[in-house]
């Protein structure tokens, strides 16, 4: 699975879904990445930040398209919208 966009409903997707499936989270921006490789929630939310820190979850980020989209059965797209 590959959730696109790790904003406040990607990334609450990414981690609900990463507990029973292996999922992958891509964003254009590399600092939320990072922060989501290294167990950080790049948004403020207590239950995020504990199943980021404390939980096993099957969950990697990436900036990369091709990489993020290899092999996905499924894809959510969470990104913003201008209404």
């Amino acid at each position: 699975m590959t959730v696109v966009g790790t904003g406040y409903v990607g990334i609450s997707n990414a981690v609900l879904l990463a507990q029973r499936n292996h999922v992958v989270a891509l964003d254009i921006d590399a600092r939320k990445v990072e922060q989501i490789n290294a167990r950080q929630s790049p948004i403020a939310d207590p239950e995020i930040e504990d199943y980021l820190a404390a939980r096993p979850l099957d969950l990697t980020a990436t900036t990369d398209r091709e990489a993020a989209y290899a092999g996905a059965d499924f894809v959510i797209v969470a990104t913003p919208t201008d209404y």
